[in-house]
Formats: C-alpha cells, structure tokens, sequence
C-alpha cells in the first residue's frame, strides 16, 4: 500500500490530508475545553449545538461550494480554505461569548464541507490506475483512523506544556502545513463541460447523477446503514464504559482504539479484497458486519466483551466506506465527478444529522440495549433497499440504445444507434437502460 507515497503529486496530497487531520483533531479536544471553560457543566449543549452547526453546513455547503468550484482552480480553491480555516483557528482562543464559537464554527465547518469533496475528487484524477486510487482510499482509511488514535495522545502531550489555548496553535500549523503541501505541486485541472451550466444545475448535478445511477441508489441505503452503526460508537461508547460499566476515560480510550484498530486492519486487507471481489459484494458485506455488530453488542455488560465487538464494528465500518470512492469515479465523468463527491459528502452527513441524536435520545431515554436493538433494525431495513436497488450483475460496459439521436450524431456515427461503452449518466445518457 504505501509504494502509491512514490507518486510525488499523491504524496503531497496525502501528506496534506494527515497534517489537516491532527489540526483538526487537536481542535476537537479544545473546543471541548473551550465549552467548558465558558459554560462549566453546561458544555455538552454547547458541543452538542455545534456538532448540529457541523452537520448541517456539510449537508447545504459541499453542493453549492461544488458548484462554485468548477469556475475555479483546484489547487487556489484548496489552499484559500486551508487559509480560512487556518485564520478560524486563530480566532477561536480568543472568543468570550457563546454565540461567537457558534458563528466561528458555522465558518470553520463551511469551509470544510467545500475542502473534503473538492479534496477527495481531485484523487483519482491524480491516480488514473484503478489499482494505485484503490490502494490510495485504503491509505486515506489509516490516516482517518491514525488521526483518532494520535491527535488525543498529541493534544495530552502539548496539554503538559502549555494550555488548552495551545491547542489552536496546532491546529493553525495543520492547516497552514496542509497549504503548503497542497500549493507544492500541480493538480489535474477539473474536466470542462461542452457548453457552461448554471449554478443551481451545477448545484444539483451530482443529485441527478445519484438518483438516475442504480448501483449509488444502492450506496445511499448503504450510507444510513453506516451512520447507525457509526453512531451507536461514537455517541455512546462512553456511556457504556463509563456509565453502565463504572470504569474511567482511560478504558473509554480503549473502547475507541479497538474501533479504530478493526478500522485498520480492513484498511490493509481491501485492497487485496478488492481484487477478488466486487464493490457491491464487498461493502454489503461491510453492512452485514455493522448489523452483525450491533446486535453481538445487546447482552455485552462488561470492557472484556465490549472491546472485540466493537473492532468487528470497527472492521465492517471501513469495509462499507473505504471502497466509496471507487464507486463514484466509476459513476462520473471527470467534469461531473466534484459535484458527485459533493453529492455523497451531503448525502452521507444527512444520514449523521439524523443517527447522532437518535443514538442519543434514545440511549438517555431507554437504555442501551433498547437503542441497540433499534438501531440494528433500521439498519437492517436500510440495507433491504441497498442489496434491492444495486443490481448483483453491474457491468461497467452496457449495450443501449438512442432512438433519440440522429443517425449523423457524432455518438452514433461511428458505433450505430444501439452499442456498447462503460454507461455514464451525462446529458447523452440521462437515464439508465432497463
């Protein structure tokens, strides 16, 4: 996996990806300080309310920011948000009152919503070969999972030396770094349209796509399977540990690690994986694994069943996520391929907004194994749609035909009204061939 660092551009761009990463990370923790210096027990409606302001930015801003980058340099649209979110950092030690953290993370979190997909889409453009993008997702898996395990540790460290307001500084070098590395090397310039399209058209073009492309119907479903199971770790690990189990932040460090490690040991096999099977088979195997998870996790009561069920969590969460990418360079042309990323990016988050305060609720209301047993249910139902929807025969060449184009067309020329080519919804293929 890591002969792909050997391609200088990817190099840079991942190098990218990991410093902004431990930025970010180090700017979770202290915001959590942050919260609770201005609100003392208060804090968690404060954290709470802000993740909502994250959620829902990423939801609104990646399609419209997709958009506007089609008018704009890659590597220019990259480096001014690592900017922005650079000067949102700096800003954010200074901050008095409540409703100033809201407004600088309504900022923060805007910029990144525009900076990931535009970020992600710009990958396979760099590694055309099939083989190096999917040994690249795999590599962006580890540094997402790498980024849990060591921007805690990184922040307790710095945490020995200096306040929490030191934090911010970290965070401001990530991204400054993330900058540099990024305006370090040329990026593929994003395909141009035959004729220019409006915003809104722009804005909703990665929608279409979506809606008309069998296989990403399919990863919609898969998305919501993703975000329950996700979300029961993440909303609800320290209540378990903590709460029902009595034991200290140390063991609720644990709980995460032996997520994050299942993470990457999926990471490392997939992309042998990959070779052997195909995406549909191995990302509903993902899902059934999450299901599978949640359901091993009803009767746990205690750290020592708590840990293996969730790194079995951890390895079916990168399993259904790591080969998304794939998917949709699969299912775009490069001029479309931004507003796709944008797409998922929105899409995927919608089904966050919804699974974080379920978790949450109801694990406060009915318990644990209420809520586990709920959200393995959803889940369960989310994944009938996705294995329905996804045809189990998905080629990438289709035989298809237009009736609607004149036998002089320059597509129909050459090959006839009824041929055969990797199938694509564009303005040619608008729907798909039943």
């Amino acid at each position: 996996m890591l002969d792909i660092l050997k391609h200088r551009t990817y190099r840079h761009l991942f190098f990218a990806q990991v410093v902004a990463l431990l930025g970010t990370g180090l700017a979770t923790v202290a915001l959590s300080l942050l919260a609770f210096d201005l609100a003392g027990d208060e804090a968690g409606q404060i954290l709470g309310t802000a993740m909502a302001i994250k959620m829902t930015a990423y939801v609104l801003i990646a399609p419209l920011a997709s958009a506007f980058a089609e008018s704009v340099s890659r590597r220019m649209l990259l480096v001014s948000l690592d900017v922005v979110r650079a000067l949102i950092a700096l800003a954010l030690p200074f901050v008095t009152e409540i409703w100033e953290v809201y407004v600088l993370i309504a900022v923060l979190q805007s910029a990144s919503a525009a900076f990931t997909p535009t970020f992600q889409s710009a990958i396979p453009d760099t590694l055309p070969d099939e083989d190096d993008y999917t040994r690249a997702l795999s590599l962006s898996r580890l540094a997402y999972d790498m980024e849990n395990l060591v921007s805690p540790a990184l922040a307790a460290v710095i945490l020995l030396a200096t306040s929490w307001q030191g934090l911010f500084s970290g965070t401001v070098i990530g991204f400054i770094a993330s900058a540099l590395l990024v305006v370090s090397v040329a990026l593929p310039s994003t395909a141009k349209t035959e004729k220019p399209r409006g915003i809104y058209e722009r804005a909703g073009r990665g929608f279409k796509i979506f809606l008309a492309t069998p296989r990403l119907l399919g990863l919609m479903a898969l998305n919501l399977v993703v975000s329950l199971a996700g979300s029961m770790v993440i909303v609800n690990t320290v209540v378990l540990v903590q709460g029902q189990f009595g034991l200290t932040d140390r063991h609720t460090a644990m709980a995460f690690a032996a997520f994050g490690g299942g993470s990457m040991l999926a990471a490392f096999a997939l992309p042998a994986l990959l070779k052997r099977w195909q995406d549909r088979r191995v990302m509903l195997t993902g899902a059934g694994i999450l299901i599978s998870g949640l359901v091993l996790a009803i009767p746990v009561d205690r750290l020592g069943w708590l840990l293996p069920v969730w790194a079995w969590l951890g390895v079916g969460f990168s399993t259904a996520q790591t080969p998304v990418g794939r998917l949709l360079t699969r299912s775009s042309h490069g001029e479309d391929r931004p507003a796709l990323f944008a797409a998922q990016f929105s899409l995927s988050h919608a089904g966050w907004l919804v699974a974080y305060p379920l978790a949450g609720w109801v694990g406060s209301v009915a318990g644990m194994q209420i809520t586990l047993v709920m959200l393995a249910s959803l889940a369960l139902i989310a994944l009938i749609p996705a294995i329905r929807l996804w045809p189990s025969v998905d080629p990438k060449e289709l035989l298809h035909s237009h009736d609607d184009l004149p036998d002089n067309h320059p597509h129909t020329a050459t090959s006839g009204r009824q041929h055969t080519h990797p199938y694509i919804i564009d303005s040619l293929h608008p729907t798909w061939p039943h």
